[in-house]
C-alpha cells in the first residue's frame, strides 16, 4: 500500500502573521516531517487550485465573493474575525487547500491509489457554509465530500474529525442531508463551544466529548465504543478524515494528552474501516496542530499508518 501526498508551496504565503498559532511554519514543520528517508518512496503532487464550482457546491457564492473581495494588499492583512486573518497569499493558499482535497477525491476515485493525504494550510473543519472561523476560510472537507458526490457518484460520505476542536463547519454544511456523515471527538468544554453529543442533524452527526486531560485510553475508548460503529453502520462509500493533531499533549492550545501512537492507531482503525466498506478509500486533510515538534511526528506517524495500512479490503 502507499499514500499520495499533495501539497503546494503556496501555503507557505498564508501568513497571518506574528505569534498567530496557524503560522507557515507549520508548513515548513509538516514538510520537513514528509521528507524523512521513510517517505521517500510516496508519490506526491502539486495540489491544483480548486475552481468556483467546486467551492461553491458547500459556501453561497455572495461568501465566496466576500472571500475574493477581501484579499489584502501585498503587505497588507485582513481580519475576517478576531481568529482568521488573511495575508495577500492566504487567498492562493485557501484556493490550493481545498484543491488538494478535491484533487485527493479524484485520486482515490479512479485509483489505484486509495489513500491520500492533504499536506496543505489554511484548515477547513471550522468555516461554515457563509462565514469563516477559527483559522478555516473553505470548508476543505466539505468541498471533497460533494465533489465524490457531483462527479464520482457516491451516495454515502463520512468525515472522522479527530482534531481536538469540534469541526462545526463541516457540521453546519453536513446536518440536514443523511447522505453525509459527520463524526467528531473533541475536548469540552473547548472553541467553538459547539459539538454537544445531543447535536445530531438528522441523525448524521456523531459527536464525543473530551474533558481536560483525558488520555489515548479515554480517546480510543470513545472511537472504539461510540464512533467506530457509527461509521460502520453508515458504511461509507468514502471515509474522509479531518487530520487535526491539536489533541497532542504538548499542543498549547488545548488540553488533552495524545501522543503519536493515538493518532497512529486511530488511522489504522479508520483505514480498516474505509476497506470494508470504501473500497479502501481514505482522504485525509490537514486541520490544527500548533506545536511544531508535536505537529511534524504526529504527522509523520499519520501518514506512516496510512502508508503501511492496507486500502483494498479483505
Amino acid at each position: 500500500m502507499t499514500v499520495l501526498i499533495l501539497t503546494h508551496a503556496a501555503c507557505l504565503a498564508h501568513d497571518p502573521g506574528p505569534h498567530h498559532p496557524e503560522c507557515p511554519d507549520r508548513w515548513r514543520a509538516v514538510t520537513r516531517a514528509l521528507e524523512a528517508e521513510a517517505f521517500s518512496s510516496l508519490p506526491r503532487t502539486e495540489a491544483p487550485r480548486a475552481t468556483q464550482e467546486q467551492i461553491l457546491r458547500v459556501h453561497p457564492e455572495a461568501y465566496l465573493q466576500a472571500i475574493l473581495d477581501s484579499a489584502p494588499a501585498k503587505g497588507d492583512r485582513v481580519a475576517l474575525d478576531a481568529d482568521t486573518i488573511l495575508s495577500h497569499g492566504s487567498i492562493e493558499a485557501a484556493f490550493r487547500s481545498a484543491g488538494a482535497a478535491v484533487a485527493a477525491v479524484d485520486a482515490v476515485c479512479t485509483g489505484p491509489i486509495r489513500h491520500a493525504f492533504c499536506a496543505t494550510r489554511p484548515p477547513g473543519h471550522h468555516a461554515e457554509p457563509a462565514r469563516p472561523m477559527g483559522f478555516c476560510v473553505f470548508a476543505n472537507a466539505a468541498i471533497a465530500a460533494r465533489h465524490a458526490q457531483a462527479v464520482h457518484g457516491l451516495t454515502r460520505v463520512a468525515v472522522a474529525d479527530f482534531d481536538v476542536h469540534h469541526g462545526n463547519g463541516t457540521q453546519a454544511c453536513f446536518e440536514a442531508d443523511a447522505s453525509l456523515m459527520l463524526a467528531s471527538s473533541h475536548q469540552w468544554p473547548l472553541y467553538p463551544g459547539t459539538g454537544a453529543p445531543t447535536e445530531r442533524g438528522v441523525g448524521n452527526i456523531f459527536n464525543a466529548t473530551l474533558p481536560p486531560g483525558a488520555d489515548g485510553a479515554a480517546f480510543r475508548a470513545v472511537w472504539e465504543r461510540l464512533m467506530l460503529p457509527a461509521l460502520d453502520e453508515f458504511a461509507p462509500e468514502l471515509l474522509i478524515i479531518s487530520a487535526g493533531f491539536d489533541a497532542h499533549v504538548a499542543d498549547p492550545l488545548a488540553q488533552l494528552r495524545l501522543v503519536e501512537a493515538d493518532f497512529a492507531w486511530i488511522t489504522e482503525e479508520l483505514c480498516a474501516l474505509a476497506a470494508r466498506h470504501a473500497s479502501g478509500r481514505v482522504v485525509s486533510v490537514l486541520e490544527g496542530g500548533y506545536d511544531l515538534d508535536a505537529l511534524g511526528a504526529s504527522v509523520a506517524a499519520h501518514v506512516r499508518a496510512l502508508a503501511f495500512s492496507n486500502g483494498f479490503g479483505p
